[in-house]
């Protein structure tokens, strides 16, 4: 994807208007090279324009997981074991291309900034390109599986530029330690109102529709839709911000891996939220089909797990955002995703509960779920802070491309592990639209998918946060550098807000 308009090594039009929303726009010409130092805390309105995108992050990050391996294997007719990696195979492309996004907004020079003109381009193009994921101009068969696959890969590589520059606009618009957890917290909040509006009315639109391929014709419209309202509000909301401008950064890819890869604290964040992310994704693939075969309600099931699950995220998050400043980042970030593995091991034994207490213990699933997506979000720019300091040049968009490109991987990797987990159990596929009648193991295979497999995942992956050692004083110097002049590294706002991030996912 080339730099949008005004990208990479342009220069503004001396005779174009400010942006009315820039930090020149009182009539004076935009300098996009001019550092802007950032306030310790952000307007309200910077904010809820940031937490905007996270309606495309949140939306793309939760459909696919949820429901394009049952769109494979109980619409299209896909086997199993071929479904998995085609759901893979396309997401798992970003570990690629993700770092180059990341690269290349780096390099942007634009009068609306770095970063924002992929807000806009990158998510109308996302937008587009998932509604026609689920178009099926060949019905069910082979050739609808393949196209599925490319159509995947295409809107995995357009939401890459969408995400990749997103996620790395915090670490410029504040250098504040407290501020970041405050956005993150309410990016946090914002994505869990997405993951819900997405997760939980997609399957609705779908049977509402008729089911099949014209309701899912239909969702993934209803979905393109969301994710286009988030890309242009985010693109709006912060026309406000100071511009993220990289003033300077290595001068190749590869040396900008390296670097990241000499960042002890990003490795160690980097590894853990990868694994887990897998198993979060795991819970998520599962979900219909645990709702069809545990608890025997194909029709409002999976709209009841995806409400008990995010539901707790809106009134926890004020809770998590004390609990983090009692604690620090770290101590909360395990402590959440000790309580995201526990929800998932008492669910083992879920064929013997009641219903309601299922639904109450996918409650607390989505308890520290919401933790742990707020805290691991809010240690990422700390990070890229550290990295400013140690090297003198901010890169955010490499440490996010890099991020981003190990979520995305975790969460194809998810519903792979959980389609070959249905393969090995005998799992049946259907071009009816509806799950076929499954043996006792392929109904075994439904449940550890959906809950021991993930728990493990989640609570393993604790243990390569142990050379994690960034804290608030740690970080003290860290402001000084990243705002000096000198440096000509911009992570200012002149303006603010609050906003969240929750699921995905991404």
């Amino acid at each position: 994807m080339s730099a949008p308009p005004g990208g990479s090594g342009s220069s503004p039009d001396p005779g174009s208007s400010p942006d009315p929303g820039s930090p020149t726009g009182s009539g004076s010409s935009p300098d996009p090279g001019a550092p802007v130092a950032a306030p310790a805390r952000l307007p309200r309105k910077v904010h809820v324009g940031y937490a905007a995108g996270s309606l495309a992050t949140g939306a793309f990050g939760t459909v696919p997981g949820l429901l394009l391996l049952p769109y494979l294997t109980d619409t299209l007719g896909v086997a199993a074991g071929v479904a998995a990696l085609l759901v893979l195979l396309p997401k798992a492309w970003d570990v690629l291309v993700n770092p180059v996004a990341g690269r290349i907004s780096d390099r942007t020079r634009s009068r609306w900034g770095a970063r924002r003109p992929y807000l806009l381009f990158g998510g109308l193009a996302l937008a587009v390109l998932f509604g026609s994921i689920f178009a099926a101009p060949f019905g069910a068969g082979p050739a609808a599986g393949a196209y599925v696959a490319v159509a995947f890969l295409a809107t995995a590589t357009a939401f890459a530029f969408f995400q990749v520059p997103y996620v790395a606009m915090p670490a410029e618009l504040t250098s504040d330690y407290a501020e970041r957890t405050r956005m993150m917290t309410w990016r946090i909040a914002v994505l869990a109102l997405a993951i819900l509006a997405a997760g939980a009315l997609a399957p609705l639109v779908r049977d509402a529709a008729g089911g099949g391929l014209p309701g899912h014709r239909w969702m993934g419209l209803f979905v393109a839709a969301l994710i286009a309202v988030g890309a242009v509000g985010a693109f709006l909301g912060t026309r406000s911000a100071p511009r993220g401008e990289v003033g300077e950064s290595e001068p190749s890819l590869r040396a900008q891996l390296a670097v990241a890869g000499r960042n002890r604290p990003f490795r160690a964040l980097l590894l853990c939220f990868v694994v887990q992310s897998a198993g979060v994704a795991t819970i998520l693939a599962g979900v219909q089909y645990f709702a069809d075969q545990i608890l025997r309600d194909s029709a409002t099931g999976p709209t009841l797990l995806f409400v008990c699950f995010v539901g707790p995220a809106l009134v926890v998050m004020p809770l998590w955002s004390r609990v983090g400043a009692r604690l620090g980042k770290l101590a909360a970030l395990v402590l959440a995703s000790l309580i995201l593995a526990s929800g998932g091991l008492a669910l083992v034994v879920a064929p013997l509960l009641p219903t309601v207490v299922i639904y109450l213990l996918v409650a607390l699933l989505g308890v520290g779920y919401a933790g742990q997506q707020v805290f691991a979000l809010a240690m990422l720019p700390d990070c890229i802070a550290y990295d400013t300091a140690r090297t003198g040049r901010r890169q955010a968009g490499v440490f996010t491309g890099l991020w981003t490109a190990g979520e995305t991987f975790g969460l194809a990797l998810g519903p792979g592990i959980y389609g070959l987990v249905l393969a090995l159990t005998g799992y049946v596929s259907s071009t009816t639209g509806t799950a076929a009648a499954q043996s006792d193991t392929a109904r075994l295979g439904v449940l550890l998918g959906f809950t021991l497999l993930p728990a493990l995942l989640i609570a393993l992956a604790i243990l390569f946060l142990r050379p994690y050692d960034l804290t608030e004083a740690h970080l003290g110097p860290t402001t000084d550098v990243a705002t000096a002049p000198d440096r000509a590294v911009v992570v200012g706002a002149a303006a603010a807000e609050p906003n969240g991030k929750g699921i995905t996912t991404s």
